[in-house]
C-alpha cells in the first residue's frame, strides 16, 4: 500500500499554489521603518490601523511578544515594511510584505503631490493601501522546523475506541477517472490528492456554511465543492460554459 507524506503535500499547498498578504491572519510592523528612522511621521500607527480595519491582527514587539499561536512558526507571519521612494516633486512610498522566507508578496506604491513631508507621507502610503486585500488567512506550513510525517488510509484496526480519528476525516475518493485521497490539514482546511503525485488536485477551506468549501484547483481557478450524500462533490469551471458537477464518491 502507496504511503502518502502529508509534510510534503502540505509544502505543496504553499509552495505550488503560493502565498499571498491576504493568507495571513498576523502582520509585524517594525517599532520604526529603516528609511524613516530620522523621522516616522507616525506612518507605523497608520499602517496599523490600516490593517486592523482589513481583519489582520497587528504585532508591533519583537518575536518575545508573539502570541504562542505563532511562537513556535515564524511562516504565519508576514513582516510589513514602507519604503521611501520619493522623487524631487512627489513624496512617494512602496508598501510591501514579505513571508518567512524574505519573499515578497505584496507590494503597492503610492505617490503625493502633497510637498510637506508628513501629511505627504501618509497620503502616500493611503493610496498604497487601497489594493491591500482583507486577511483571509489559511494554514501557512513551516517549511524548515517541520518534521516529514507519513500516513496511509486508516482501518477500524489501526483506531482505537478512544481515537478522536472519524471516517470522514480521511480516505479514498474516485470520480472513475481519478483515485484520491482525502488528508485533513487542519480543522479548516483538507486537500484531495493523487497518490503518484505531490502536488494537490484540490484544496478546501471552510465557508460560513456548513459543508460548503472554498475550493482552489492544481490549475489555480478557484471554485466552490461540498458535500452530497458522502460524496465530495466538485463544480469544475468550464470558462463561458459555466460549471459542470464533478462527483468524487468513496472508494475502498
Amino acid at each position: 500500500m502507496k504511503k502518502i507524506s502529508v509534510f510534503t503535500l502540505m509544502l505543496a499547498v504553499t509552495a505550488v499554489f503560493g502565498q499571498k498578504v491576504s493568507d495571513y491572519k498576523y502582520i509585524s510592523i517594525p517599532k520604526t521603518f529603516k528609511d524613516f528612522e530620522k523621522d516616522s511621521y507616525d506612518l507605523e500607527a497608520s499602517l496599523a490601523k490600516a490593517l486592523k480595519s482589513k481583519g489582520y491582527t497587528v504585532i508591533q514587539e519583537g518575536k518575545d511578544a508573539w502570541p504562542a499561536e505563532i511562537g513556535q512558526n515564524s511562516c504565519s507571519i508576514a513582516k510589513a515594511n514602507v519604503i521611501n521612494s520619493s522623487s524631487f516633486l512627489k513624496n512617494k512610498t512602496v508598501l510591501e510584505f514579505k513571508d518567512c522566507n524574505d519573499k515578497v508578496v505584496f507590494s503597492s506604491k503610492g505617490a503625493s503631490s502633497i510637498k510637506e513631508y508628513k501629511e505627504g507621507y501618509q497620503d502616500a502610503l493611503k493610496q498604497s493601501l487601497i489594493s491591500l486585500p482583507a486577511s483571509n488567512p489559511i494554514a501557512i506550513v513551516e517549511t524548515v522546523k517541520a518534521t516529514p510525517v507519513t500516513t496511509e488510509p486508516v482501518t477500524k484496526n489501526d483506531v482505537s475506541s478512544s481515537s478522536p480519528v472519524s471516517e470522514n476525516k480521511s480516505g479514498k475518493y474516485s470520480n472513475g477517472k481519478l483515485n484520491l485521497q482525502k488528508i485533513q490539514v487542519d480543522a479548516n482546511q483538507f486537500i484531495l490528492a493523487d497518490s503518484g503525485s505531490s502536488i494537490p488536485f484540490a484544496v478546501f477551506k471552510t465557508s460560513s456554511k456548513k459543508d460548503v468549501f472554498r475550493v482552489k484547483l492544481s490549475d489555480g481557478s478557484y471554485t466552490i465543492g461540498y458535500f452530497e450524500n458522502g460524496n465530495i462533490v466538485i463544480d469544475v469551471p468550464q470558462g463561458e460554459n459555466g460549471y459542470t458537477k464533478e462527483i468524487f464518491s468513496t472508494s475502498k
